[in-house]
């Protein structure tokens, strides 16, 4: 379990992902030095990770929320092929050890390939089943973090916090969106998303100063924002469910926004398929999940179905790219796995 200054880092580092340790030592109260030292503990024992993300939709992405159903005795290759692969997020074993579900992420212009979802996976001969729901609008989750990570700081911690990021007024950003030249740069935020300005230059080609200047204007312009990953069982969280709900369509909206405040979920949102609405549950144990699902979740009407999907195992988090420290805590999936 966190202590109170691992889960007040992760709140700063939900508040700006890019601070430095010497403004969060400043809103802890701590040495820059103590900071340091929780933070490298946290990568390795809580897989901490600051990553930097495309908004999918400025990006010409579109994301396909995909559900695979395979023999108990090859769905943990399956789900590890799919966890090297650049265009997939998320990668869970569910139902039991028989079920995938991962995110994946297509081209949205007419004519893409998209080759995972047309070629690929229907020519993996174990897998015995696919659903692919597209993912129309994301309520709770992406830049809008699960509440229950980001409860510790205070206001006044917060605000320090924040102030640190409209601080530096030598620069005033230009609102801008991604080009196929910021390949690199995207690239090196998916694998670290406080990377230094030098380290972006060394990947890049860019200049520290033309590296700091493009990373404010995507940031102002909506194009990238910044996600933490960590493992939420060291917030208490060991009983984790993909809800999956069938809602009339007139009360979608209100329905979504009631569960973006329940503390208990990190993700929700609109799909097609039969079911409409997909949220991610976290809870302390199964009785913790019960009382959730019986009485908050049970009270709203406008949910005709649903259908709980306990989550086993998370095997891919939010970025695309696994860094070589997250490939060396999976074990390889056998050669024969093709995807």
């Amino acid at each position: 379990m966190l202590d109170a200054l691992d889960r007040a880092l992760i709140h700063a580092l939900h508040i700006d992902a890019r601070a430095p340790f010497s403004q969060i030592a400043t809103a802890l109260d701590v040495s820059p030095q103590t900071v340091a030292r929780r933070y490298r503990r946290l990568r390795t024992e809580a897989s901490l990770r600051v990553v930097g993300l495309p908004d999918p939709h400025q990006a010409g992405q579109t994301q396909w929320l995909v559900r695979l159903t395979a023999a108990a005795s090859s769905a943990q290759d399956l789900a590890y092929a799919l966890v090297r692969r650049q265009d997939t997020s998320w990668v869970k074993l569910t139902a039991g050890g028989t079920e995938i579900v991962a995110i994946i992420h297509t081209p949205t212009e007419a004519g893409a390939s998209n080759s995972l979802l047309l070629r690929d996976i229907p020519r993996t001969s174990n897998i015995t089943a696919v659903s692919a729901h597209c993912i129309l609008h994301t309520y709770l989750g992406g830049p809008t973090n699960w509440r229950r990570s980001a409860d510790t700081l205070d206001e006044e911690q917060q605000r320090i916090l924040r102030e640190h990021g409209a601080a530096d007024t030598s620069y005033r950003p230009v609102p801008r969106q991604l080009t196929d030249s910021d390949g690199d740069f995207l690239v090196a935020l998916q694998k670290d998303g406080r990377a230094t300005h030098a380290e972006l230059a060394q990947a890049t080609g860019w200049s520290p100063v033309t590296v700091a200047r493009r990373l404010a204007d995507l940031q102002a312009g909506g194009a990238i924002f910044f996600d933490v990953e960590v493992d939420t069982g060291h917030f208490g969280a060991n009983t984790r469910a993909l809800l999956w709900m069938s809602v009339r369509p007139a009360q979608i909206e209100n329905v979504a926004a009631t569960l973006s405040e329940h503390d208990e979920l990190a993700y929700v949102a609109a799909t097609t398929g039969p079911t409409n609405l997909v949220a991610q549950a976290l809870c302390r144990d199964p009785s913790d999940l019960h009382r959730y699902l019986a009485r908050r979740l049970g009270s709203l009407d406008a949910i005709h179905t649903l259908e709980t999907s306990p989550v086993l195992q998370n095997l891919k988090a939010a970025s695309p790219i696994i860094t070589d420290a997250a490939r060396a805590r999976r074990p390889p999936a056998p050669a024969r796995v093709r995807m």
